[in-house]
């Protein structure tokens, strides 16, 4: 673990760095739960996840988060959660009872905003209308399910567990348990995938209704089984017929893009990574979670936390695995990783106000990218132009010390 700087400048390379000033106001506070395991890893997933055993380890797990929240309270002492996200891993594995002990937990030690939006990944497999009803109870108001293609080769192919029908089935059910607001996840780019094909899948899940639509494109990631035994992708042109012909559509049917690979309904984008690409605050909890905390002295310090589940449920280990103090030259990048996601990226006075450093301080490389027509003309906006989102690592790259 690497000890955090108290004073509001930082030691760089031996050097002090320009003086950070301290945040005129915390951002917005979210909370992050990771849930590990699934029924089956899938072949493409680089997330840290694990197949389940038959009986899960609910009461000892909420437990656990329990404990991890409260080694976390000191530093968000008088602030209120906006937004709480289940990811994992499938969440939809654990009970009501369990989320529900869990999320009584989190409010009796940090209020939660009266708007708060608190969402839970859950897969078709898992969709079971009784247990949704009781989510909906719990005061869990938000589903993201991974859906990721609605054809059964393409299932097959991507290692899922459910079918098309169920697909179809677990919208309408999350609906009917209450649910006026859910995203739908869907992938492009899938082994042998056509145009048609990519289309037809993207179709169908307007058809449904979603209030939010996730559409990315597959990767091949490192330490996965598809990294080790590549399936056969689609050739870069229909990669990019998809890519426009897909934007088309759900721009057509009211979806309109707000970052990368996020498209809603009006008044519907996902509050939670709003604030992440915002580079607001948020707790990250359960294995393997990241966290990223700002403190009125001007230190941004990120988080994380115990991989295995084993190791995460073992009592004789720190839930925390390492924290690190963002210095001065990092700052640049690190918000606008986040911030250029967005579509319409983020006012400019976003950035003394999130990280203490004056705008002036990105001029030079700013200059730089707007010439190369990666990133607008704007004073009062820090945004990429439309070439620049098609090349955001290049963009990214110039902001690099």
């Amino acid at each position: 673990m690497t000890d955090t700087p108290s004073a509001s400048s930082l030691i760089i390379g031996g050097a002090a760095s320009s003086p950070r000033a301290p945040l005129p106001t915390l951002p917005p506070l979210a909370l992050y739960i990771h849930i590990p395991w699934c029924v089956r890893k899938c072949p493409y997933c680089d997330f840290n996840s694990h197949t389940a055993s038959p009986v899960l380890p609910e009461q000892e797990y909420v437990d656990a988060l329990l404990a991890d929240l409260d080694q976390d309270l000191h530093a968000v002492y008088g602030r209120q959660i906006n937004s709480i996200f289940f990811g994992g891993g499938t969440p939809s594995l654990f009970s009501a009872e369990a989320l529900g002990r869990l999320l009584k937990g989190v409010e009796q030690r940090i209020p939660f905003a009266h708007d708060i939006e608190i969402t839970l990944e859950a897969n078709p497999g898992t969709f079971e209308q009784e247990k949704f009803v009781a989510y909906r109870k719990l005061g869990i108001n938000r589903l993201s399910i991974g859906i990721q293609s609605f054809q059964q080769q393409k299932l097959e192919a991507l290692g899922r567990i459910h079918n098309g029908d169920e697909a179809v089935r677990a919208a309408g059910m999350a609906r009917q348990a209450g649910f006026d607001n859910f995203n739908l996840d869907l992938m492009h780019g899938l082994p042998d995938q056509s145009l048609d094909d990519a289309l037809s899948d993207l179709r169908q899940a307007i058809e449904l209704k979603p209030t939010h639509i996730s559409w990315y494109q597959l990767t091949l990631e490192p330490n996965t089984v598809f990294w080790n035994q590549p399936p056969v992708l689609p050739e870069d042109d229909t990669l990019w017929d998809i890519q426009e012909a897909g934007q088309a559509l759900l721009a057509a049917h009211g979806y309109a893009q707000y970052e990368v690979s996020a498209y809603a309904q009006p008044g519907r984008p996902a509050r939670h990574n709003l604030n992440y690409w915002s580079f607001g605050d948020f707790i990250g909890i359960g294995a393997g979670a990241h966290g990223k905390l700002s403190h009125p002295d001007g230190r941004i310090v990120r988080t994380w936390k115990t991989r295995l589940p084993k190791d995460y449920l073992n009592p004789a280990k720190s839930f925390q695995a390492g924290e690190k103090a963002l210095s001065n030259d990092e700052m640049p990048f690190e918000f606008l990783m986040n911030a250029l996601r967005l579509t319409a990226g983020v006012e400019s006075h976003l950035y003394p106000e999130r990280t203490g450093l004056p705008l002036e301080s990105l001029a030079e490389h700013r200059r730089e990218a707007e010439q190369s027509g990666l990133m607008q003309v704007e004073p009062s906006r820090l945004a990429a132009t439309e070439r620049g989102q098609l090349f955001l690592n290049d963009l990214l790259q110039k902001f690099l010390s």
